[in-house]
């Protein structure tokens, strides 16, 4: 028989805190509660949230959308800035459902770390608050995982999951779009949340200052700018006329999410020269020597959305989303497809 003494086990043991998971709860409340709109039933605290679509839609259809932030996470471990990734993290879901026509309704996250820290993670949950605010949308619900062992010390993962509702005849699938169709370009506020694995490899190799000035700001700053989120603007624009499709400008650039919404017959040709792409691109395509085209299939080159309206409507829709406080260029137009050629040229 074995003369072992027996032991005597806790979750703490595991490396868990859980004091620390119960003051990161009492911490979310107030700031989701700032995010809280008509239809929430039941939010943070439950084991399910509750949302009551509105009966001002007639025919809803639900759009779902989740992302997360890709490795600008790495960038914000390394400069242990924690309050601007959870802005990327909603607006990541909710740019993408938008450009369906859907009006983002409420938002889960999940957060994933080896050992919780709260002050890190308060921060994070402080932005995720901040960008459902900007988008209108309820933080209703999420996960926080504590998992020793899956992750370094410091280090942590985002998901969110987002869900807007769109009346099924306002539907936007890009079938409206025709020849002649005119391409406005909304600016970017910065890189947004792709493309950072060679954004780091790229400073790998310039090694800068990231306190340094850069156009008035710390480099620092500009890399972790948060994406934007473009969702009242263009709720507000679709309530007024006809949009024929949206492109949230994510991974694969200008020249590969474009094609998303073109029916085979038609390209989207890109003027280069119609807008001014910022500083930063230009500092990353210099200190990495990027080719253009790599440039234009990774980055979004400060086009951070895409809004494709008739030619007679390009006018009125570029005042109006002025008016709405968007940096706005007309930066192409639809036209048939020669051949086989890309479905998204820049010349």
């Amino acid at each position: 028989m074995s003369s072992q003494t027996p032991v005597s086990l806790s979750y703490r043991d595991a490396g868990v805190d859980i004091d620390a998971g119960d003051a990161l709860v009492e911490a979310i409340k107030p700031f989701a509660k700032r995010t809280m709109r008509e239809g929430v039933l039941a939010g943070i605290g439950g084991f399910g949230a509750l949302f009551e679509v509105s009966k001002k839609f007639k025919e809803p259809v639900l759009v779902a959308g989740t992302d997360g932030v890709g490795t600008k996470l790495k960038l914000a471990f390394h400069l242990n800035r924690h309050d601007t990734v959870g802005i990327d993290l909603v607006a990541m879901s909710v740019n993408d459902i938008l450009v369906q026509g859907a009006e983002p309704l409420f938002f889960l996250d999940y957060f994933a770390c080896g050992r919780l820290d709260v002050a890190a993670a308060t921060d994070v949950i402080k932005g995720i608050a901040q960008g459902c605010e900007q988008a209108g949308c309820a933080l209703i619900g999420g996960e926080t995982a504590e998992m020793p062992s899956m992750y370094p010390d410091g280090e942590y993962d985002l998901a969110g999951f987002a869900v807007g509702a769109v009346e099924k005849s306002k539907i936007i699938d890009g079938r409206k779009i025709t020849p002649g169709d005119v391409v406005l370009g909304l600016a970017s506020s910065g890189a947004h949340s792709n493309g950072y694995s060679l954004v780091r490899k790229i400073l790998d190799v310039a090694k800068p200052d990231l306190s340094a000035d850069f156009h008035g700001r710390p480099l620092a700053d500009v890399l972790l700018a948060p994406t934007r989120i473009y969702v009242k603007p263009l709720l507000s624009l679709m309530s007024t006329m006809e949009v024929r499709g949206l492109v949230h400008i994510t991974g694969g650039g200008l020249v590969e999410n474009i094609p998303r919404v073109l029916q085979p017959h038609l390209t989207a040709e890109l003027h280069r020269d119609a807008w001014t792409m910022p500083p930063l691109f230009a500092w990353l395509q210099q200190h990495g020597g990027v080719a253009d085209d790599e440039m234009h299939r990774v980055f979004n080159c400060g086009i951070g959305m895409t809004v494709i309206v008739s030619k007679e409507h390009a006018d009125a829709a570029e005042a109006e989303l002025k008016r709405l406080g968007e940096t706005v260029n007309r930066i192409g137009v639809i036209r048939e497809r020669q051949g086989d050629e890309a479905q998204t040229i820049v010349i």
